[in-house]
This record gives C-alpha cells, structure tokens and sequence, in this order.
C-alpha cells in the first residue's frame, strides 16, 4: 500500500464522510467468502475433547418466581468452570439445555440465572449440571419449579443498596487491558471505504476515541502474517517492511499491540488454496514446522530492532486464531500443539521475557488440552487466550491453577481476546440498547476471574466478510462507519467513568442479580458515590425490549455524612437516551446519511448528565434514589457532597 503522512496521536474529529444516496438501495449479494464462513463456522476442526475431571453437580437448587422470569440459584462447585441450566415442561423431563438464544457458549460462569424465555402462569421444571472444559457432567439430583408472574399495574421492585462506609477494594479495569480491531493494515487503507468514508483516518481516529474515553490500552486484531506485511525474499528470509508501514502508524496511537501470530504465509502453506475471509487470509499448516519457527523469530528480533527490547518485552504474542474451528485451521489439534510449541519456543529465544500464549480459541475450547499438552512437553504458557459470545465469559482458574501447581511455572492470566454480544456478524442485536446492559453484565462477571475482557470490535470499518452495506447493518464495531457511538460503546463509557474503589453493594428484589446488577465505587476521602446500575437479559428474543422485565429500582446508600447535602447528576442508556440508531430512524433512516443528516448525527453523539434535585443524608448518613429501569436499560448515579 502507498504510505501515507502519520496521523497526529490524538486526531481530531474527522469531516463527514462523503455521502452515499441516502434512498434505501437492495440488500448486497453475498461474497463467496462470506457465504462459505456461514457453512463452516460452526464445524470444528478436531472433535476430540482433552479436559480435566468431572466435577460434581451443584447443589443448593431453588426457583424464585418473578414478574417475566424465573430466577435460578444454586451452590457452586470447586472446579467447575461454569454451569449449564437444563429446563423441561414435566418434572420427569425429558430436560434440555436452555438456550438463550444467542451465545456459541450456553453455560454461566455463576449463579443466579434468570429464565426469561418464559410464559406468565406456565410452570418449568429445571435441573443444573456443572462444565469442565469436557463439557456439561451429569445433571443434579434436584429439580425445582417456577411459573413466572405476570406484569402487574405497576413495575415489580428491585433495592440496590450501597454501603459507602464498609471497606473498598479496587476495580479491577478488565476493559481496559485489551480491545479488537480489524487487520490493523486497514490503517493504510487507500481506497474508498464504505458509504465514501476515509477508513483509515476513521480507523486511526477510532483506536483513539477507545484509547480516550474507554481507557483501552492494547489492540488485537488478525493478519499480523498478511501478504502486504510479510513476504519471502529469494534467498529465504523474510521481509516485513509492509508491516513496518502498519505498526509505524499504529504505534502512533500511544497503544500496544497484541500480535497474533497469524496467518500462514504462501510460501509456508501446504494448502495455499485454503482461505478464509473477504481477504482470503491462509489458514493452512505449515510445509515445515521448522520455517513457521524461523518466521515467529525472525519476526521478533525485527520488532525488536526497529521498536526496542525493551517495548516489544510489554506486548503480548497470541498463537494463530480459532484453530479449533475448520474455517480457521486445516489440521488438527496435534497439530495446534506443534504450532504453538515451535511459536512459543522461537520467540522466547529472541527474549524470554515476552508473554505467549493460546489456544486463541473459539467458543471457550482447547484451554485445558493445551495447558495439558504444555506441561507435559515443559513448555510456557504465560496467558491463556480463548472467545465466547452472547454470554459472560466462564471461569478458567481452576485450569490455570492446575497447571501451575503441576510445573511449578507462574499462572497463567486468563485473557478473553474476543467477546461481544453475538458471534454472527450483521446481526441487528450489535446496534440495539439490548446489547448496553449485556455489556456491563458480562464486565461485572469477569472482574474476579478474567485479567481482559476484549469486546471485539472497535470499529465498523470492518472488511472481514463484506464491507457494511449500510450505517446500521449489525456489524461487530462498538463505532459505527463515520464513529458514531453504538449504545454497546456508552456503556463502557459510564463503566470508566466509575470513580474510586469498588464499594459493596447489594440487590434485592425481583430479579436481583439475575436481570437488575449494579456496580459501584466510593472516592477515598468519602465525599463522592457512583452507583452504575442496568437491567438486561441474555435471552436474545427480547432484544426489542420487554416491558414485563421493567423494574422501579430504589438506590440507597447509607454510611454518608449525616445530615450533609449530596448533589445527584444521572446518565442513561435506553431506548431514548444513547440509541443513536433512533435517531437515524427519527431523521429518515435509510442506508447512508447526506451531509445535513451527518450534522444531526453528529449532534445528538453524545450522552449529557442529567441534574437531579439535590438530597440530604439522614441522621442515619443515607440517601435514597429513585429511578425507573426499563430492561434493556442503565442508569449511573453520581453523589457528590457539596
């Protein structure tokens, strides 16, 4: 690609792109790429299973009938890394899984778990069985029952209650750490992009708004090993001037990379035909494995020569992509290992101290066969590396510490480096306010198990399987073409906006801790509460809402000062408030803006605080808060003493 002038670090926001015919235009045909990843994305490459142990079923089973739900607890279970709810209509079964229809996953990290996917007066009967990276055990002797309650005159209650007198214990940032992108070769992108943007100066200026205002300290993206980044000279070394161009303009941002090493090169392919994406990345074994090693060294020791030991020793390396799906990888998870072991090996001998690590897989597979097959061939695993979508992530640490105990080695951190509300792209659930509260549901239950949480992706300048067809078509990007935040973007805006510590908090009520969760933190000094609350479910069938599901919520903080005055402010995310797709829709709608629509868009990009009346603590140092939570929605509440 034609280099460019680098991009200031911090770019100002670009001019509307130029307009496309606003008039609706007929849906695009399907590329061959796109067509073949929907025949093959759900096949794996390698059905064997490699895992730990059966752990027992959970026990301590209970039903809670709520208004538009049934809400499920249980006890949790040493070693189990999630739990998969079965439901049946007769107590005698036959039980099957509960699908919420949207998640590659369908097992929780944790109880509770809400059924919403539900009829009010019918019964449902439920058993629980516990999930090893070998799957759901057997299911637990208990079942229970729960018919859901229908709505009543006024919405069922729900109290969040916050004490800001208790001791604090900090937030752990796990959106912070690391977010995905596309190729980051999109950064020298000279092309006409979609709906006549400048993908790469909205590319660059993308990486900043989440650098900025998400608090985003690292990209991900695939193809560090693409054919304008790296290229085979005749006498067999290997050129990477192409991907000096991208990473000399990505560092620019200020952020660090997370290099996949992926894909193969041509010269390195024992199938170069076998390709995957719009830009037909080759996801082919290796003719040698040797050479796959001689490429990930010599690739070390040029980032090392151009960028310093010392900053290429902070970043990340990622072994390949979703090997264990056949879209990804034509060989098998022996295979894998072999891949991983010559990566692993090559580039800790550039500098031992730069973190590796995989399976990079899909759907929370390969994690325990790898660190199996690591600790018996003595080799390194610095982070493990998996995805999952339209569920919370689940909890590897007992893997992890499995195999530190069994090497002696550190453990592992646990890195999700994809994650999002739906693993299909052009899914309408990517642009809605649904997808806001299931953002926040996934980060809060992470912050004990998971060092990153990468919402996959950035940015809708995305060329994987198609480029958008038009403003709104479900793409994966927390920013629209022309970087318009999506409600998905705001709620990791108000989620970095959470001040201080993290403060105990509480909820009870009608789908506490199931729909209705909250987050909140205290400053040191005492004088400043936030109390991020939202109402979401996984089940995908209400992404357009569900009124039943809406909740008067009460916030109330004691252990304040007595009798002090406290100013409130507000910010919301729902169907009115962050949905800058209502307001293309209000506007007209159609595929692309003209220049007087990119204005209004522009304008109403933004979430304002919203005053409330100030209150007084009582003698007792509490406040209390009103709010309506329509589900999907958020609300974050800010005291400040005055």
């Amino acid at each position: 690609m034609p280099e460019k002038p680098a991009a200031p670090a911090h770019p100002a926001a670009p001019d509307a792109p130029t307009a496309a015919p606003a008039a609706p235009t007929a849906a695009p045909e399907k590329s061959a790429a796109r067509s073949d990843w929907e025949q093959r994305i759900g096949k794996p490459s390698d059905t064997r299973l490699t895992g730990t142990a059966a752990v027992a079923a959970p026990a301590g089973l209970s039903a809670e009938d709520g208004t538009g739900l049934v809400r499920l607890d249980w006890r949790p279970v040493a070693g189990a890394l999630g739990y998969l709810v079965h439901r049946a209509d007769s107590p005698e079964g036959p039980f099957t899984p509960l699908d919420h229809l949207g998640g590659d996953v369908l097992a929780v990290p944790h109880p509770p778990y809400a059924d919403t996917l539900v009829e009010p007066g019918r019964a449902y009967h439920y058993k629980v069985a516990s999930w090893t990276d070998d799957g759901a055990g057997p299911l637990g002797a208990e079942t229970v029952t729960g018919t859901p309650k229908a709505p009543g005159e006024a919405p069922a209650a729900v109290e969040v209650a916050v004490d800001a007198a208790a001791p604090t214990s900090p937030l752990p940032r796990v959106w912070n750490r690391i977010i995905g992108a596309e190729h980051l070769s999109l950064l020298l992108w000279d092309k006409p992009g979609p709906g006549g943007s400048d993908t790469a100066a909205e590319y660059h200026e993308a990486l900043g708004k989440v650098r900025d205002e998400l608090g985003v300290r690292a990209v991900r993206a695939h193809g560090t090993f693409l054919p304008e980044t790296v290229s085979v000279r005749p006498d067999g070394s290997f050129d990477f001037s192409g991907l000096d161009e991208v990473y000399d303009r990505f560092l620019a941002t200020g952020l660090k990379p997370v290099v996949e090493l992926s894909f193969m090169p041509e010269e390195l392919a024992k199938d170069p035909g076998y390709t995957v994406f719009d830009y037909k990345a080759l996801v082919s074994t290796p003719t040698s494995w040797e050479r796959w090693g001689e490429l990930c060294h010599a690739l070390v020791v040029h980032l090392q020569e151009r960028y310093g030991r010392d900053e290429v020793a902070g970043w990340e390396f990622e072994v390949w992509n979703e090997a264990n799906l056949e879209v990804f990888w034509n060989g098998t998870q022996d295979d894998y290992h072999l891949l991983y072991a010559y990566a692993v090996r090559a580039v800790k001998a550039a500098d031992p101290r730069i973190r590796v690590g995989g399976p990079s897989s899909a759907a929370a597979g390969w994690v325990g066969a790898l660190l199996e097959y690591c600790r018996a061939e003595d080799l390194p695993v610095d982070f493990v590396s998996t995805h999952t979508y339209g569920n919370a992530p689940l909890d590897f640490r007992p893997l992890t510490r499995a195999y530190a105990e069994a090497t002696g080695r550190p453990e592992p951190e646990i890195l999700w480096t994809e994650w999002g509300v739906t693993p299909t792209h052009f899914n309408p659930v990517s642009d809605s306010v649904f997808s806001a509260p299931f953002v926040l549901r996934g980060m809060k239950s992470a912050l004990a198990s998971t060092d990153a949480l990468a919402y996959w992706v950035a940015t809708d300048q995305f060329e994987e399987l198609g480029w958008p067809p038009k403003l709104f078509h479900g793409g994966f990007g927390l920013l629209t073409v022309g970087n318009l935040r999506k409600p998905r973007y705001w709620a990791l805006w108000l989620l970095n906006r959470l001040a201080g510590d993290r403060a105990p908090v509480a909820v009870s009520g009608d789908g506490a801790d199931a729909t209705v969760e909250a987050l909140a933190t205290r400053a040191e000094d005492g004088s400043a509460v936030d109390v991020l609350v939202w109402n979401g479910t996984l089940d995908q069938s209400k992404v357009a809402g569900a009124a039943a599901l809406g909740r008067s919520t009460t916030v109330r903080v004691t252990g304040l000062e007595p009798g002090a005055r406290y100013a409130v402010s507000a910010y919301r995310v729902d169907e009115a408030h962050g949905n800058i797709q209502a307001v293309w829709e209000e506007i007209g709608g159609g595929d692309w803006p003209d220049a007087p629509q990119w204005a209004k868009l522009r304008e109403a990009d933004r979430l304002p605080a919203e005053p409330l009346a100030p209150v007084l603590a009582d003698a007792a140092g509490t406040v209390r808060v009103e709010v309506e939570l329509p589900m999907p929605g958020i609300r974050l509440l800010g005291l400040r003493r005055a």
